[in-house]
C-alpha cells in the first residue's frame, strides 16, 4: 500500500492565540476536509488549546514541538505526555535540530522522549539531520544512521506506526538553502533502509523532508520516491503558502 503524503507545519516560537486560531481556521477551511494526505499543525504550547478547537470536525491533527519523558515531576517550564493526552494531543515532535543544536539534547534523551511518547499512544515525529560541517566532511550519511539508529533503541516492530521520520539537513533550515530533490532522495533512502536494518517496517513509515519547503519547490521534492511529505517551518505560518504545499503538484 502506498504512504500517505503527510504535510506537517512547524509553527515554532511564533504566534498569539488570536494568531493561531486565524491560522488553524484558514487552514481548516482549505485543507480540512482533505483525506488524501496527512495535514499535521504543530503550535506553540500556549495555543494547543486553541489550535486543537479550530480544527475541530476536520481531518487536521494537532501536535506538540516538544516533550518531557517523565508523566510528573519536579521539572519547571516542562510539559508531560499525559498533559498533551490531557488535551488531545495525539503527535509530538521529538529531536527537532534547533532542540539539538540550541538546547543541547542528546541522542539518549531523545530516544527516552521517543520511548514515553510511544508508551503513550502519542505518535512521534522524529528528526534527524546533519549540519553544513559534517555535509561538506562527507559525514552525511553517517550522522543520520547513528541519530536514526539511537533514536529508534527499543522501537518494536509493532509500534512503527506511531513513528514518523523527518529528514531536516540543519544546513537548509531557515537559511533560505535547500536540498536539491537529489540530495534529499538519497538520504530519504538511506533512513529507510537504516529503519528496515533495525527490524522495522522501514516501507510503510512515513519520512519527511524538513529544510525550507516552500511553494515553489514542494512539487520537485514530492517527486522522489522516498520523499512522503514534508515538516515545513516558516511557510507554514502563511494560510496561502501552506495550503499550496499541501495541494502540491504530483
Amino acid at each position: 500500500m502506498a504512504r500517505k503524503p503527510i504535510l506537517a507545519g512547524n509553527w515554532k516560537m511564533h504566534g498569539s492565540v488570536a494568531d493561531a486560531k486565524a491560522l488553524a481556521s484558514g487552514l481548516a477551511a482549505n485543507v480540512g476536509k482533505r483525506d488524501d494526505r496527512g495535514v499535521i499543525l504543530g503550535p506553540p504550547f500556549t495555543a494547543l488549546a486553541t489550535t486543537l478547537e479550530a480544527v475541530r470536525g476536520t481531518n487536521i491533527v494537532v501536535a506538540a514541538q516538544n516533550m518531557h519523558f517523565e508523566e510528573k515531576g519536579a521539572f519547571t517550564g516542562e510539559i508531560s505526555p499525559t498533559m498533551l493526552q490531557d488535551l488531545g494531543i495525539t503527535h509530538v515532535i521529538l529531536g527537532h535540530s534547533e532542540r539539538r543544536e540550541v538546547f543541547g539534547e542528546t541522542d539518549e534523551l531523545i530516544n527516552k522522549k521517543v520511548g514515553s511518547a510511544l508508551a503513550h499512544d502519542l505518535t512521534a515525529i522524529l528528526c534527524v539531520g546533519e549540519t553544513l560541517e559534517q555535509r561538506d566532511a562527507g559525514d552525511t550519511i553517517k550522522v543520520i544512521k547513528g541519530q536514526v539508529e539511537a533514536g529508534l533503541t527499543g522501537v518494536t516492530a509493532a509500534q512503527a506506526s506511531k513513528i514518523i521520520l523527518a529528514y531536516e539537513p540543519v544546513w537548509a533550515i531557515g537559511t533560505g538553502r535547500v536540498a536539491t530533490p537529489e540530495q534529499a532522495q538519497e538520504v530519504h533512502a538511506e533512513i529507510r533502509a537504516c529503519a528496515n536494518g533495525l527490524g522495522l517496517p522501514g516501507d510503510d513509515i512515513a519520512i519527511l523532508y524538513g529544510g525550507s519547503v516552500k511553494p515553489d519547490n514542494v512539487d520537485g521534492l514530492m517527486t522522489c520516491p522516498d520523499i512522503d511529505g514534508a515538516l515545513v517551518g516558516g511557510a507554514s505560518l502563511k494560510v496561502e503558502d501552506f495550503t499550496r504545499i499541501v495541494e502540491f503538484q504530483e
